[in-house]
């Protein structure tokens, strides 16, 4: 005889949450839908696959997190897969989780370095959410840092099969792995030289970034994180030196984060970005936390979100007060200012360029400024001038600030260089001044093009779209020949 397959239990969890939810069969489909779309999934679900899903059937991939997800938002209270009778599956939310404490949030930022320094392709192809940039802001403005971040020395014992644990450290090792012997495991002591370490590499990554783009080195940030900074975070230190790994692996994290933006892995970058907002918390580093959420700001503004960028930068101004150096101060009003432009909102973007301007004049020589706030001088805040006069259309000003940067700016913000070009080529040609908007254009075309910055390419592209009403004339010609001598 032949068996008969097993009856499938019905979910009576999904069926009571959907009646407290007040949702259809179709409606609950649909929401499905819209919410994968946002993460870059073409979904097509409908009111028998909700059917399905009562009588006992489990959906598949990232579905139940998804539907847990569309329960979340509708009932205003964290909801598992497993609360809806579902499968566990690996969330579509992980990495943007705010952690509860710092174990959590290394156990969570470790697993982010894993996956990204492996062969999972499909991490950088992960989709921005706008919807993931509330809670973490949220708990970030109204958190405190965490009472405790030293880890003692504990002993570790070496069970049968071989393999050292040491009780009450979450250490998750892929056991595919084997350390070589002079490599640093969980459990050392971390000291002074490893700081002075992690501040140096970091201003490496930093400076190739500047250079040639996000894309050049990443890859190799992305597994000293994992291969070398992991291992401190599980290792010993008091409190004093635990805020400051803390710190250098917030910076780190952040600058993981943006080289990934530079990329266009944007759902990657947002993960990392709020992974480097709850270490900030734990280093009891208000002001890196607000430069965090800038950052996020700087990504909702190039993605299109400009409500969203101007609450990030207003939380982050909220969350430092006054206390701030006058620096940091311009850099969060700026980053608000940018938003606005975006949105089209004439006077609230004078009014923050007006308050960061002001900022900006209050510094005086000899004022201590964090090392990551340095590169907001005066060449910037002519950069940030410009970008927004552009959004504005504002185009005589733009030029006059886009000018005015490239003069003050050094050679080694290469990047930074190439994108104010660009907006002094999107100014000149908003002046009707074709053959110098298109010779600007040109020189920043062939920098593109020696660097691996997608954003790099993308600001050139956006200038060609521009070029399309004039695309029949002598200098628009010229330069499409010398782009395509670019290869």
């Amino acid at each position: 005889m032949t068996e008969r397959p097993a009856q499938r239990t019905p979910n009576r969890q999904l069926a009571a949450l959907i009646a407290e939810a007040g949702f259809s069969n179709a409606g609950l489909a649909r929401r499905v839908d819209q919410l994968g779309l946002e993460h870059g999934l073409d979904l097509r679900y409908d009111k028998t696959s909700v059917t399905r899903w009562l009588r006992g059937q489990q959906p598949r991939g990232t579905t139940p997190a998804l539907i847990a997800e569309v329960f979340t938002r509708r009932l205003g209270r964290r909801l598992t897969a497993q609360d809806l009778g579902l499968d566990a599956c690996a969330p579509v939310y992980a990495g943007l989780e705010f952690a509860g404490s710092p174990d959590e949030a290394v156990d969570i930022v470790g697993g982010l370095w894993r996956k990204d320094s492996g062969s999972h392709a499909e991490l950088r192809k992960i989709a921005f959410t706008p919807a993931g940039l509330v809670v973490p802001s949220r708990d970030w403005l109204i958190g405190r840092a965490d009472e405790k971040v030293a880890r003692a020395e504990v002993p570790v014992r070496i069970p049968a099969q071989g393999r050292p644990t040491t009780p009450g450290l979450a250490v998750r090792l892929d056991p595919s792995r084997r350390r070589a012997p002079a490599e640093r495991g969980p459990g050392q002591k971390v000291g002074g030289g490893d700081l002075a370490a992690l501040r140096s590499v970091g201003e490496l990554f930093r400076s190739l970034d500047d250079r040639y783009g996000g894309g050049h080195a990443r890859q190799a940030l992305v597994r000293y994180l994992e291969h070398e900074l992991e291992p401190m975070l599980r290792g010993t230190y008091g409190e004093q030196t635990g805020r400051r790994l803390f710190a250098a692996a917030a910076d780190l994290t952040r600058l993981a984060g943006w080289t990934s933006y530079d990329i266009a892995a944007h759902g990657l970058a947002q993960r990392y970005f709020v992974q480097a907002l709850r270490l900030s918390q734990a280093a009891a580093d208000r002001a890196y936390g607000s430069y965090v959420l800038v950052t996020m700001s700087r990504q909702a503004v190039y993605l299109g979100h400009g409500r969203e960028a101007v609450q990030l930068a207003r939380v982050a101004q909220q969350g430092v007060g006054t206390s701030a150096p006058p620096v940091v101060q311009t850099l969060l009003h700026a980053a608000e200012a940018r938003a606005h432009a975006l949105l089209g909102e004439v006077r609230a973007c004078t009014a923050a360029l007006v308050r960061a301007e002001r900022a900006l004049e209050a510094a005086r020589p000899g004022d201590e400024v964090p090392h990551w706030a340095r590169f907001f001088d005066e060449a910037q805040l002519a950069d940030e001038f410009g970008h927004c006069h552009r959004d504005l259309q504002q185009f005589r000003a733009a030029a006059q600030h886009a000018e005015r940067s490239l003069q003050l700016r050094a050679p080694v913000y290469a990047r930074s260089r190439l994108f104010c070009r660009v907006v002094l080529a999107t100014a000149r040609l908003g002046l009707g001044e074709l053959d110098q908007a298109c010779q600007l254009a040109a020189e920043a075309a062939g920098q593109a093009a020696e660097m691996r910055s997608v954003r790099a390419t993308e600001y050139v592209r956006d200038f060609e779209r521009r070029l399309e009403p004039y695309r029949d004339a002598a200098p628009v010609r010229g330069y499409r020949d010398k782009v395509a001598a670019l290869g």
